[in-house]
């Protein structure tokens, strides 16, 4: 059969650099940390003291007061991001087909702040049994795409994606294969997390997966540079609306990139360590360059995962000068979660659409925070250090590795 294609057509973003997609957009051109000390609770106790939480967001601007007490805030962000990208994109029943109409979500916890809520709260109780009868529907990682269909009463496929760190990136794939196959016209992709809390912070520090860098916050997440220890935690999330092409031009809509390939793979090797010679990160890599139908030198960025680590780091370098030989002295990489800190599985979304914006725009968003030169790494690669850098970009790809050794890569390329 002949595949459909699938273009971009509307963008969302809720994020520790902004609450709209220019605000993100500009402070990543800019290299601004949205790491701070964390605010949501004291954290005086704790190994880290500080996260990249979403600053200035209004959940009022997108749900009533009374409704808002209905979902986690890991829900109030994507359907926060999935409203900014329906309405970016000039979706209404007048123009679509509803039963053709898609929501595909990311989340790799979902829930978290609800069940620690609730089960603080049964603890500090007499034993009897006091739960919210929202508990289970805030707290379950598929009810925010419930929501956002609810929302807009779009009927097509629904679904959340749960892969760790790759949630939704996975997403993004689904969400463009479903279109690709003809199963929808558009749907509407992403994810959202929400897990800077005593859990989310303590469960990471546990693992020793998080930096603790606390005299200097906005420095803390240095990618690449020799000094890293560890990841920042984020939250928020990004919504993409993904269109069959010709269901984008009859409507007129405006396109910003093509989603042309994904890829999938898995370590096989340890539930938090990456593979130490990067095998998985070179296997999706190459996934997503066959599923596009792309040689390795037609990709000018990659959108690393990039998340601060001593191993995967290392791991990930090696995978990229794996898959694009030579090529990869004449790429631009970047990792913006220098700036996002980690938003676990909205990681994907918010970086993929980084990539889109850099197809968009020409321009690619540095790696902020680079001290020192680390000679675990080849450092003859362009990891696009503190400084964005103009460059034509005609095609890029996003990498986002999980916990449990779950790989997604997503290539976007120039819409002609």
């Amino acid at each position: 059969m002949q595949l459909k294609r699938v273009v971009v057509t509307g963008l969302g973003a809720i994020t520790p650099l902004g609450c709209t997609v220019e605000e993100y957009w500009n402070n990543l051109l800019a290299g601004k940390s949205g790491a701070a000390p964390i605010t949501r609770f004291d954290a005086s106790k704790f190994k880290t003291r500080f996260a990249c939480e979403v600053k200035g967001f209004k959940v009022e601007d997108y749900l009533d007061k009374k409704e808002a007490r209905k979902v986690d805030t890991f829900t109030q962000y994507g359907i926060a991001a999935a409203a900014q990208a329906v309405a970016d994109a000039g979706i209404s029943p007048e123009n679509v087909n509803l039963d053709r109409v898609g929501v595909i979500w990311g989340s790799g916890i979902g829930g978290l702040d609800t069940f620690q809520q609730e089960t603080f709260a049964f603890a500090k109780g007499d034993g009897t049994p006091r739960f919210n009868p929202f508990f289970i529907p805030k707290m379950i990682s598929d009810i925010c795409p419930g929501h956002i269909s609810m929302r807009y009463g779009f009927r097509g496929p629904n679904f959340t994606t749960v892969s760790a760190c790759a949630s939704s990136t996975n997403a993004i794939i689904d969400a463009a294969t479903y279109i690709k196959l003809g199963k929808a016209d558009i749907i509407v992709t992403g994810g959202s997390e929400a897990a800077v809390n005593e859990s989310g912070v303590g469960g990471f520090n546990a693992l020793q997966a998080l930096s603790t860098r606390n005299d200097s916050p906005e420095t803390a997440s240095r990618p690449f540079d020799k000094e890293r220890d560890g990841f920042v935690l984020g939250e928020g999330g990004a919504g993409l609306v993904l269109e069959e092409l010709e269901h984008a031009l009859k409507r007129g809509a405006k396109i910003y990139a093509e989603v042309v390939g994904g890829g999938m793979s898995a370590d096989a090797h340890h539930i938090t360590a990456p593979h130490p010679e990067g095998l998985g990160a070179l296997n999706v890599m190459k996934n997503a360059l066959q599923d596009a139908g792309m040689s390795a030198d037609e990709i000018d960025y990659i959108n690393v995962h990039g998340t601060s680590t001593p191993l995967g780091d290392v791991a990930e370098s090696k995978a990229i000068l794996g898959v694009f030989g030579e090529h990869a002295y004449k790429l631009n990489i970047s990792s913006t979660k220098s700036m996002t800190g980690h938003l676990l599985g909205a990681a994907g979304a918010i970086e993929a659409m980084a990539s889109i914006l850099a197809v968009k725009n020409d321009i690619i968003p540095p790696t902020i925070n680079h001290f020192t030169d680390d000679d675990a790494l080849d450092n003859k690669l362009n990891f696009t250090f503190n400084t964005a850098q103009k460059r034509l970009v005609r095609a890029a790809l996003s990498n986002t590795f999980g916990f449990g050794g779950h790989n997604a890569s997503v290539i976007v390329k120039k819409y002609a």
